[in-house]
């Protein structure tokens, strides 16, 4: 009986010991690469057009372009006040490179100590009404990232202009003191055709608001339409 089971126990040994060996591992490699550059020179790039209120354009890199200094930020400069509004019609645009089309999602916003704040997209940079809301004041108006807010037209790969449509284009120069490319093109983004949109944004300040300097982010979703 004894040998019996010692028997019976190597040859669950031998089982498992072939287990064990007849599993098989493998190793491979890929390569990859990828570029950083500008964040106007991207493939979804952020372009200037509006001034804030010191004479500098509102969207600007506060750095020197070089690795580590080319982070965006808004500077609106407003000194404003409360029962006050004030309308930046062309915050800055954003232009699609890739080749292919690209939703603009829906936009959310961080404030502190409070959010005033409206963003729309809309085609013309000259124009208070806008198209799309993307953002009212603490609410993202019922927008997720599978909306289809904005359809960026594909692109070019090419950062110095942007593309009303096919054949009518408009440079996109630097400016050297915001340390952006920007544009003042007032020939109408076409949703779905253009490969650019321009962002709106608008501060309504109510009675009662706290004085201060006023801080946030704004997060800008994107999904590819293929």
């Amino acid at each position: 009986m004894r040998i019996d089971r010692r028997l019976a126990f190597i040859g669950i040994m031998l089982i498992m010991l072939s287990m064990v060996m007849a599993t098989q591992f493998a190793t491979t490699k890929i390569s990859y690469s990828y570029t950083l550059v500008h964040p106007s020179n991207a493939d979804i790039r952020f372009i200037g057009s509006d001034n804030a209120s010191m004479g500098v354009k509102v969207l600007r890199v506060e750095g020197d372009n070089s690795s580590g200094n080319r982070n965006l930020i808004l500077v609106f400069g407003t000194n404003l006040t409360e029962n006050q509004n004030k309308t930046y019609t062309a915050a800055f645009g954003i232009v699609n490179e890739e080749k292919f089309p690209v939703y603009l999602t829906n936009i959310t916003v961080s404030s502190t100590p409070a959010d005033y704040m409206y963003v729309w997209a809309h085609g013309d940079r000259m124009l208070t009404s806008a198209t799309k809301a993307l953002w009212r004041e603490g609410s993202i108006a019922g927008l997720t990232t599978a909306s289809k807010s904005w359809l960026l037209g594909a692109g070019d790969q090419n950062a110095g202009n942007m593309s009303v449509g096919p054949g009518n284009a408009f440079p996109t120069p630097w400016d050297d003191t915001a340390h952006v490319r920007y544009s003042y093109c007032d020939t109408s983004a076409v949703n779905g055709t253009s490969d650019f949109v321009w962002i709106m944004v608008s501060f309504n300040i109510p009675d009662g608001a706290a004085a201060g300097a006023y801080t946030g982010t704004i997060y800008v979703n994107f999904r590819a339409a293929t």
